[in-house]
């Protein structure tokens, strides 16, 4: 590895790499409308109707003329329209026609007299108040119009959109494969939940999270396992990524310079191009990232809140260029809960917890304990607050910056 390569780079150099490795968006492929939410878009979903297509009531009661409506006169009701089954004949003066919500007003009809204004007797229906032509109508395309444009390439469909994607007509949709992310951990002290723990060992837990991060997404995540502090333990564990045909393999733990970190040395014997290793940031300073034949390879370090602190940072942008979505700034603003002391060389995301605050700015508890290995600490976190490099003290109430964590 290249001096330049064993150097901290900053926190930004290290998310351009990231996006720069990925040279396309992977491909598509056809789902139903109905199994699509999670999904991302290949292309933007246009309406292929108007909604709704025809004139409809937003109320119950009787579709009438609104110059025909007085105090002193009853009209004569000649019908029915419901949903699903209109009144297919135009009113005339002094007629109405008994709707219900959502059914398509009559030709000829042009105002709502909601049934609580009605006093009906018979045929007979007479208003006990005057309304303004147009009053209860929908327009047809109030809702939206065949041929407009919604969701924009890359948009990742949430359970609200659900409804307007069907909506707009569309049973099958075009959608962005789901990357395919390995997820390995390392090391010969970590055994599986639920298996007998030796006196020297720890449960390996960091990957469910990292997997989770993955799958929300839009990846499908495969464990690949527990692999050993040995090269043929290394190599069978990338070479199960390669035959899954992984677009990531993400490996967790060994990329440090111990004596047993052995995954940087595994996976240059493979063949990685490695375009960097060590972050100036913390926690997660020994992240790797490089590319080993089609399958990019993210290394984050062993400890709890290193490696899902940098799946979140690294491993959600890579997924968002593999998808096709446009860099995005998640951080927002807010104002510290307490005091922060002066910052080092090393960008730091302090695990915080969220409040909500007088002036509408949420407000960041940094938690005291912010070691790497504690589980503990980064279930109760919120938040990461975001301190530059060499920032100075920072008082309470004092505006800074943060991401969420799910």
């Amino acid at each position: 590895m290249s001096s330049n390569q064993k150097s901290l780079i900053s926190v930004g150099e290290a998310l351009a790499r990231i996006r720069a490795a990925v040279t396309a968006p992977i491909g598509t492929e056809t789902v139903s409308v109905i199994t699509a939410v999670g999904r991302v878009l290949a292309k933007p979903l246009q309406a292929t109707r108007t909604q709704p297509p025809f004139r409809a009531s937003s109320m119950d009661g009787y579709a009438v003329k609104a110059e025909d409506l007085d105090l002193n006169r009853a009209l004569i009701l000649v019908g029915e329209s419901a949903a699903g089954r209109g009144f297919n004949h135009a009113i005339s003066a002094g007629q109405c026609v008994r709707i219900f919500t959502g059914a398509p007003v009559p030709e000829g009809a042009d105002t709502i007299l909601i049934q609580e204004n009605a006093v009906v007797s018979g045929r007979q229906v007479t208003p006990t108040q005057v309304e303004q032509k147009g009053r209860f109508v929908r327009a047809a395309g109030h809702d939206f119009h065949v041929g407009q444009t919604f969701f924009a390439s890359g948009h990742r469909l949430k359970a609200k959109d659900m409804a307007l994607a069907a909506s707009l007509g569309f049973l099958n949709i075009d959608v962005r494969r789901r990357p395919r992310v390995a997820v390995l951990a390392t090391g010969d002290e970590l055994v599986n939940p639920g298996d007998l723990l030796g006196a020297d060992q720890i449960i390996a837990a960091n990957h469910l999270s990292v997997m989770a991060i993955a799958e929300n997404a839009g990846a499908e995540a495969r464990f690949l396992g527990i692999a050993k502090d040995s090269m043929e333990s290394l190599k069978s564990a990338i070479d199960a990524a390669k035959a899954w045909h992984a677009d990531i393999l993400v490996t967790m733990g060994g990329a440090s310079v111990g004596d047993h970190d052995l995954v940087q040395a595994a996976l240059a014997e493979a063949g990685m191009d490695f375009s960097f290793w060590r972050i100036a940031m913390r926690p997660g300073k020994p992240l790797m990232f490089g590319k080993l034949g089609d399958m990019l390879v993210l290394g984050l370090p062993g400890n709890p809140a290193s490696s899902i602190v940098c799946a979140h940072l690294f491993l959600r942008p890579l997924l968002g260029a593999c998808l096709g979505q446009e860099s995005d700034d998640r951080s927002e603003v807010g104002r510290l809960g307490n005091d922060v002391g002066l910052n080092d060389l090393r960008q730091d995301y302090l695990r915080a917890k969220l409040a909500l605050s007088t002036d509408g700015l949420p407000v960041l508890n940094v938690i005291s304990e912010q070691d790497s290995s504690l589980t503990s600490v980064l279930a109760q976190t919120d938040a990461l607050v975001i301190r530059e490099p060499h920032a100075a003290p920072a008082k309470t109430g004092d505006i800074c910056r943060f991401i969420r964590m799910e």
